[in-house]
């Protein structure tokens, strides 16, 4: 499938490359799906781009990159929609944001993903983690968000 985008221009994906948010993402409910792709100026970074909405594109990183003792506690309930099996292989990722010339990651809200199943859903810790941590990223000018 050819999916056009306002920040990647035109992609080139399969159906099994989809991943999907059966609940949305906060701000985002009626996305459910996306596909993950890598910035191609920054390995640390990957693009989480909306198939409905193809100016929605939400960058992502490793929280542990960041904060290496990283661990995130939430409800089982939370992780129900990604019918997680033992040998399934999950990533979590956490969504980067600006404010003013800072970048920050928000280490309470991650984004759990199922990529054996291609299902993700976006959890909120129990535990108090920062909504908003700031980061440095080695090359940021890969890094294009708006103001």
């Amino acid at each position: 499938m050819l999916v056009q985008t306002s920040r990647f221009g035109q992609i080139q994906s399969s159906q099994e490359e989809v991943v999907i948010f059966p609940q949305g993402l906060i701000g985002f409910e009626s996305s459910r799906h996306w596909l993950i792709v890598p910035d191609p100026d920054n390995s640390d970074v990957a693009w989480l781009q909306s198939l409905t909405q193809t100016q929605v594109a939400l960058p992502l990183v490793s929280p542990r990159k960041f904060a290496p003792d990283y661990k995130v506690c939430v409800a089982q309930r939370q992780l129900t929609p990604l019918q997680i099996r033992s040998t399934d292989r999950i990533y979590v990722l956490t969504v980067v944001s600006k404010s003013g010339k800072t970048l920050t990651v928000n280490l309470r809200s991650p984004i759990v993903v199922n990529l054996t199943k291609r299902l993700a859903c976006q959890v909120i810790a129990t535990d108090t983690l920062p909504l908003a941590m700031p980061i440095s990223l080695t090359r940021p000018s890969g890094l294009r968000m708006a103001a």
